[in-house]
């Protein structure tokens, strides 16, 4: 057990990780159902938050029932960053999270992210900015270092708890691996046993599947293990870790039919916070994910991509692989009621768009 402010968390917990056009409202309701213990939003731009832009406005979209879940900002000003956390605060999060590894470039350019790695002593007047600003627990998310011959994680590490920071979680990347190359959970080892941190420290990279997931626990000490990728068209991997925990066995992977009424309400919940045709298209994306390893898979990807109204989607979804012994076709009318039962919470922020009050 440990605990991030007053959050108290049961032994390894397994968090849900930050990730850009993927820990949207619909995914995230999703993967809390099926046993993630947190969630991260998508990281947010702090400039699009200082100046009300409305696409980062909308990302500050969280769910009573998707709690405890951090809101993550990302940002290379530290007055904008100021800014953007308080109005994070009217989200009335659980924890506001720093994004300090973002490895793309046109985040790092401007010292957002991982760029921030280049400039530690920015990296620390940004932190006490949101620390100062922050009505909750401020925690940060960052990678080893900018490149080999500047990994400095040990003393980040500490700089970071003594400036204010609640819990750390590490990419056992450098920015100049980015997702290439084994994570080196040796350093996450290293943090815990040279740092001499207080706080919790999270582990992510490379944690996509149970087995993983525990082997990083067994291997580095970490507090929580942040599951990233490995969550992508697999929401079931905080269910299936803890099975595997407690019998010694991975479960077998989900069904057709469990993955179709998945989709099914993964697809309708998009639809609904984004509009039909723009949760249509944005869903496009996530289907290599869900039926990657089906027979077949290619093809319905390919189908599915000529709809662009929700009922024809989910028409081919129920109707695909009749002729396939080796898929089983769904029961229509389960699969369509999952569809129309899923909808989004009351959010706990009205958007200016928004005709909810705010509850």
């Amino acid at each position: 057990m440990f605990q991030i402010g007053s959050i108290s968390f049961p032994d390894r917990p397994v968090f849900l990780a930050p990730m850009e056009d993927v820990s949207d409202p619909p995914f995230r309701l999703i993967c809390k159902r099926l046993g993630a213990d947190m969630l991260y939003t998508e990281f947010i731009s702090s400039g699009g938050l200082a100046y009300g832009a409305e696409g980062s406005e909308m990302k500050l979209d969280i769910y009573d029932e998707e709690r405890p879940v951090a809101i993550q900002i990302f940002g290379g000003d530290v007055e904008q960053v100021r800014e953007a956390t308080r109005v994070v605060n009217t989200a009335r999060p659980d924890i506001v999270d720093i994004n300090f590894g973002c490895p793309v470039k046109k985040v790092v350019c401007k010292d957002g992210g991982a760029g921030i790695l280049r400039n530690i002593p920015k990296m620390q007047e940004i932190t006490a900015a949101v620390v100062e600003a922050s009505d909750y627990p401020v925690t940060v998310k960052t990678r080893l270092g900018w490149d080999d011959a500047s990994i400095r994680i040990l003393d980040v590490a500490r700089m970071l708890e003594e400036t204010g920071v609640q819990a750390l979680a590490v990419h056992a990347r450098t920015r100049s691996q980015m997702y290439k190359g084994d994570a080196r959970w040796a350093w996450l080892r290293r943090i815990r046993e040279e740092a001499g941190l207080s706080i919790p420290l999270i582990g992510n990279g490379d944690a996509t599947s149970p087995e993983r997931i525990e082997a990083m626990f067994d291997e580095t000490g970490v507090d929580a293990v942040m599951v990233g990728r490995g969550a992508i068209g697999n929401p079931w991997i905080f269910r299936d870790t803890k099975i595997f925990r407690e019998t010694g066995e991975v479960p077998p992977r989900p069904t057709w039919e469990e993955r179709i009424r998945v989709v099914a309400e993964h697809l309708a919940l998009k639809c609904e916070w984004l509009g039909e045709r723009k949760g249509v298209l944005e869903m496009r994306r996530m289907y290599g994910g869900y039926f990657k390893g089906f027979r077949g898979a290619s093809r319905l990807r390919s189908l599915i991509m000529e709809r662009e109204q929700v009922d024809d989607v989910l028409e081919l979804l129920l109707n695909f692989g009749e002729d396939d012994a080796n898929v089983a076709v769904p029961s229509g009318t389960a699969i369509r009621a999952t569809a129309v039962m899923a909808r989004l919470p009351r959010p706990t922020r009205a958007r200016k768009d928004s005709p909810l009050p705010v509850p």
